[in-house]
């Protein structure tokens, strides 16, 4: 790749509502959006970073400045994989070279990166963290749902089952973002399995996986912090049963397409998720949500306002159109898509 010009800047998008989980209150999301130029084609890439790994705004852009040269010398999208680690500064530049390369070669990424064409995605939408009754109002006319939990085993069992109640036939999921620890596990499942629960996702710390070993999992567990990248991928096996990617852990498209590849050879089920974001960041998550069997790409309906154009929710469906990222020549297939998400 010839030389480049990179650009990139920092945003923030605040939210309708505070927005609470397990030891932590969101009020908006600071982002990074990194544009790589050849003069003709613009790429570019928007990423969260990942805050438990202290991964915020001022860390991925010192990691971009780390890595300019380079870049702007004419590194290439493979070479950028071992000048910066997983992370969110990789992740919008990773996201930025795929939409260069697209443009350059007159291809949507999806059909770059080899995964079907797209279609409108059945998305859980999230319920932060609330009383019960609050929960349960909330989740009136959702039919895919994912409930926050804190680690309150007694307050928690409450939420679900309020929740429960009142949308009897929802598929819900819940997260417990590292609230629990190996002792209360198995009232926390027995719990989940009574309500009809279809996922339990990272219920314990961090670093305890080895927790997990011999423990039950009458439904499925989901690894979200416990898997950053691709090299922990192996610390899952015996241990859960989905991985969550993220691109922004796990340093963007490239490694959440290898991810979800490895996932396949493990016989671990595959979910994108998001850290928040907006439909800049949901984009190429779209695309590797073609290769998934959950997906959680709910980030901008959290904010107060969005870019525009953006991602489209519906019916409980995500839809992407390639405009918003991922360049688009035409127009016919973007405009079947939606009208079939429209008929269900």
């Amino acid at each position: 790749m010839s030389s480049l010009q990179l650009k990139v800047s920092r945003e923030s998008f605040a939210y309708k509502q505070p927005f609470r989980i397990s030891g932590h209150l969101f009020t908006a999301t600071e982002v990074i959006v990194a544009e790589l130029s050849d003069g003709i084609h613009t790429g570019r890439g928007e990423a969260a970073g990942v805050y438990y790994l202290g991964d915020d705004v001022a860390a991925m852009l010192a990691a971009v400045e780390q890595v300019r040269g380079a870049i702007e010398q004419g590194a290439t999208r493979a070479e950028l994989q071992s000048l910066l680690p997983p992370g969110g500064a990789r992740s919008a530049l990773d996201c930025a070279y795929w939409e260069l390369e697209s443009k350059q070669q007159g291809i949507p990424v999806w059909r770059l990166a080899g995964v079907p064409e797209p279609r409108p995605l059945r998305t859980t939408l999230t319920l932060g963290v609330d009383t019960p009754e609050a929960m349960a109002l909330a989740s009136k006319g959702i039919a895919t749902l994912k409930l926050k939990l804190t680690g309150d085993a007694l307050l928690d069992a409450e939420r679900v089952k309020a929740v429960r109640a009142a949308q009897p036939d929802a598929w819900i999921g819940v997260d417990a973002n590292q609230g629990y620890d190996v002792t209360g596990l198995s009232a926390l499942t027995e719990m989940l399995v009574v309500q009809n629960i279809a996922l339990l996702e990272q219920p314990l710390e961090r670093g305890r996986e080895s927790d997990l070993d011999g423990v039950a999992r009458p439904l499925p567990f989901a690894a979200d912090e416990s898997a950053v990248s691709l090299a922990e991928m192996d610390r899952l096996d015996g241990r859960f049963d989905v991985v969550n990617i993220k691109l922004d852990k796990c340093g963007g498209l490239t490694e959440g397409l290898a991810i979800a590849a490895r996932a396949k050879e493990m016989g671990v089920g595959v979910m994108v998720g998001n850290m928040m974001g907006s439909s800049l960041s949901m984009a190429p998550s779209f695309v590797l949500g073609q290769l998934c069997d959950v997906v959680d790409l709910d980030g901008p309906t959290f904010l107060a306002e969005d870019r525009s154009p953006a991602v489209e929710y519906q019916d409980g469906h995500i839809w992407c159109n390639e405009s918003i990222w991922g360049f688009s020549q035409t127009s016919g297939s973007q405009t079947r898509h939606r009208r079939d998400a429209t008929n269900g």
